[in-house]
């Protein structure tokens, strides 16, 4: 699917422009339909190989596959061509869910127009959509398109930071609280489980910010005379601190999830431990009536106890007050 953004003044879909009362114009175009010379971003969506050839016809340049934009190697997915710039970056998809996962999305830049290639839909764009249909958003062209497209980007990722370290303390105030340590196994197990996938979640966003990073720092280079204005170099270094710093505020989450992660482990061996200690006190108290249960049970003819009337509850109390007194000593010395 080919989808064109428009500024509303052109003459494709003015009458739509008019009519949502907006200053952008998003049109899907028909099999048929020529690439409209006015279209500042060119979205292709999933995109066949004749999608990708009517493009590459309209704007003289080459489409990479799939395949190229999943390349991990710099020189593969950032390069000049043709008087464009190619770049990819991975871009977080299905954040909400347990599995997110990262989809390479190349972007193209040539004579200040925008194509993007993605097989993904991640919400960051569909963000960005919504805040160009509003009155007045209309941008001047693909570079300035690009920049504020990941402005939106960073924008998700870090409202997917603050939403992780919301279920970060969460889980913290559970582990930590006055009744945390009475928690079963069953409830400590449960939270290694969130713990795993949220430190998933967050090595999936600072990967994805890194990619990012490494394309706006290919963009903002001045190389074959394809130099940025100084207004979009501008936003450009704002949106990369932006961007650095949540970086910096992934990897404080990740040592944070590794803190809880020790601690959770932690509270689980001292569980373990109470169990194997009461098993270990019951063994040494029932040791001294067991010791006396064998004397008594051995078979030797010559035992004065058997002949005693008194012999049994002798043997019997010996054994009671002999596993009290083990108690008693354990309790008296705080072991328990």
């Amino acid at each position: 699917m080919i989808i064109v953004h428009l500024p509303a003044g052109s003459d494709t879909d003015a009458q739509v422009a008019r009519d949502q009362r907006c200053s952008f114009v998003r049109h899907v175009l028909g099999p048929e339909e020529a690439v409209p010379e006015g279209a500042v971003w060119i979205d292709l969506v999933d995109p066949s190989r004749e999608e990708d050839r009517r493009v590459e016809a309209a704007l003289g340049i080459e489409i990479p596959t799939r395949e190229e934009s999943q390349n991990i190697e710099p020189s593969e997915v950032l390069y000049f061509e043709n008087e464009a710039r190619y770049m990819s970056a991975r871009i977080l998809c299905q954040s909400g869910t347990e599995s997110p996962k990262l989809a390479a999305i190349s972007f193209m830049l040539k004579d200040h127009r925008l194509v993007t290639v993605r097989y993904d839909d991640p919400r960051s764009f569909h963000m960005f959509i919504n805040r160009m249909t509003r009155p007045g958003a209309c941008l001047p062209s693909g570079d300035h398109m690009l920049i504020s497209l990941f402005e939106t980007v960073i924008d998700r990722a870090a409202e997917i930071l603050r939403m992780a370290g919301e279920r970060i303390d969460e889980v913290s105030d559970t582990i930590f609280s006055a009744n945390g340590g009475q928690a079963e196994v069953v409830t400590y197990r449960a939270t290694l489980q969130s713990m795993g996938v949220e430190g998933n979640r967050i090595s999936k966003v600072r990967e994805s910010l890194v990619s990012i990073e490494r394309m706006l720092l290919f963009l903002s280079a001045n190389t074959q005379g394809l130099a940025l204005s100084e207004d979009l170099r501008s936003d450009l270094r704002t949106t990369l601190r932006d961007l650095q710093s949540l970086e910096d505020h992934a990897t404080f989450l990740s040592s944070k999830i590794q803190f809880l992660l020790d601690a959770v482990l932690g509270l689980v061996n001292l569980e373990q431990n109470k169990i194997i200690k009461i098993f270990s006190v019951a063994a040494v108290v029932f040791l001294p009536p067991t010791l006396i249960a064998s004397s008594y049970g051995m078979n030797f003819k010559n035992m004065p106890e058997l002949e005693w009337s008194v012999g049994y509850p002798m043997a019997l109390g010996m054994m009671v007050l002999s596993a009290a007194g083990t108690y008693l000593f354990f309790r008296l010395k705080r072991w328990l």
